[in-house]
């Protein structure tokens, strides 16, 4: 293939379920190429499997990818509209002499299974039809279509990843390209539809790389170009073992709801199998000069919640405050509990929220701990109070309701009701009951969170008006 030709990178995913984390990444790779190469990705969805592939699917697919931020040219291509053109080649490779009709009856082909058993070896056609008259061919058999596949020698991968890979053509059969009821096999569809939509590079996962192999040979025998290919290792748990839904085999949804940032995924999927030195966090502009092939390892990746979510504190802190309420607002259906919030959301809390972010992010990894974080924001009196701020509120003959009780006044009595004025009065409360600050703050915010954990107490105190913090303490001072 010719170097000089535009750079063309495909996702092609089946619609049989969510974008999850293994097609996430490999459509993120084919992107990350296309853009540093000055390419285009395409999307082809691979919807010749008519009982599992549905149109849901496919929404969820397209959203999956626009919410991680990847987009492609032109519209989505249906590999099943195509069945058609793959019939038209298959009907050039019979007329070449490069396939052939199979007659073998399906009795034949459990006699050919149950020997390769008892000989201990995969099971493989025996090319019976592959010179026979098909005027040999018994009555009642609808024939499928098979390639012939060199019987000799080795086809060869030149993998950007792999390496060189070499198989030998004895192990791979005359695979069928049209089934008995004339619709496309995968391998046949998948190699047409590369070749007419212009396919330069093929980037997948490496659990392709015989398919690789297989499909390299109709391109021979149609002598069509082969795109260059890059078989990337799989994702596996931390354990070491497949991915699973417990490891984090999920959809693009799921982690939405989670509370990850895009950019967030998309940075952490990026070093799952790919490095540029030691470095960790890329912006998408970086991305687009720096990704290549040669920096995917061949090693599988192991899936990291911990450090996803390091990575995604990372981000939050990195993100303007306006557009984290804005994305918190947007999860809210998703969530646990975000009818709750929803029902409480109003211009006045938001703008509170927007005060009380720079605390808040802080601590939170996630946009869940976010918006729980701001949980004393959605809050009405009276606040339910956890047990373990009950105790503090409680613990030593009501220690903690005593402070409130003395505080109250000297806060009521403040003329100006913003942080620095707040944290001087309490300071200045502490040190003339002769008390640590933490005797003071912590009944303070066990009183307004009900909570033993929050954003700074100072901060909280300033976020929330003068009337509703006062009215918080007091419900808890005279208790």
């Amino acid at each position: 293939m010719s170097q000089s030709k535009p750079v063309v990178t495909r996702f092609a995913p089946s619609p049989t379920g969510f974008l999850h984390i293994g097609g996430a990444r490999t459509a993120l790779f084919n992107w990350l190429f296309a853009r540093a190469n000055g390419g285009k990705m395409l999307l082809r969805i691979e919807d010749t499997d008519r009982e599992r592939s549905t149109q849901a699917a496919t929404d969820a697919l397209l959203d999956g990818l626009t919410w991680l931020g990847l987009d492609w040219e032109g519209e989505a291509i249906s590999q099943f509209a195509g069945a058609q053109r793959h019939r038209e080649v298959v009907d050039e490779m019979l007329a070449a002499g490069q396939a052939y009709r199979c007659y073998a009856t399906p009795q034949e082909l459990e006699e050919m299974r149950e020997k390769a058993r008892a000989e201990k070896r995969p099971p493989r056609y025996d090319g019976r039809w592959r010179d026979r008259d098909p005027s040999q061919a018994p009555e009642g058999i609808d024939p499928v279509i098979r390639i012939k596949t060199p019987r000799d020698g080795e086809t060869i991968v030149n993998d950007h990843v792999q390496g060189e890979v070499r198989f030998p053509n004895k192990d791979l059969d005359d695979l069928i390209l049209l089934r008995s009821d004339g619709s496309p096999t995968y391998m046949l569809a998948v190699v047409v539809d590369d070749h007419d939509m212009g396919v330069t590079h093929i980037v997948r996962g490496d659990d392709h790389l015989t398919n690789a192999a297989r499909q390299k040979i109709i391109y021979n025998a149609m002598d069509w170009d082969v795109p260059e290919m890059a078989h990337i290792p799989l994702i596996y748990g931390p354990d070491g073992a497949k991915l699973s839904k417990r490891h984090g085999a999920l959809g693009m949804e799921a982690y939405r709801a989670m509370g990850y940032l895009p950019d967030a995924l998309r940075n952490y999927l990026v070093r799952l199998g790919w490095a540029h030195g030691d470095e960790e966090f890329f912006k998408t502009e970086e991305l687009d000069k720096l990704f290549s092939l040669k920096g995917i390892g061949k090693s599988p990746s192991r899936f990291d919640f911990a450090k996803l979510e390091n990575m995604n504190g990372h981000y939050i802190r990195a993100t303007d405050d306006a557009e984290l309420v804005s994305r918190i607002r947007d999860i809210l259906p998703e969530i646990e509990n975000g009818d709750w919030f929803l029902q409480r959301w109003n211009t006045t809390v938001e703008d509170q929220l927007k005060t009380a972010m720079p605390g808040l992010k802080e601590r939170a990894k996630t946009l869940v701990e976010l918006i729980e974080g701001a949980n004393f924001l959605f809050a009405e009196r009276p606040l339910k109070i956890e047990d373990k701020a009950a105790a503090i509120l409680e613990n030593d003959d009501n220690a903690g309701r005593t402070v409130l009780a003395a505080l109250l006044p000297r806060l009521d009595a403040l003329s100006r009701w913003d942080l620095p004025s707040i944290e001087a009065q309490v300071r200045e409360f502490a040190a003339d009951q002769d008390l640590k600050l933490g005797k003071v703050a912590q009944p303070i915010r066990a009183a307004l969170t009900g909570r033993t954990t929050s954003p700074g107490v100072f901060d909280v105190m300033a976020v929330l008006s003068r009337e509703e913090c006062l009215a918080r303490l007091a419900d808890q001072a005279t208790k």
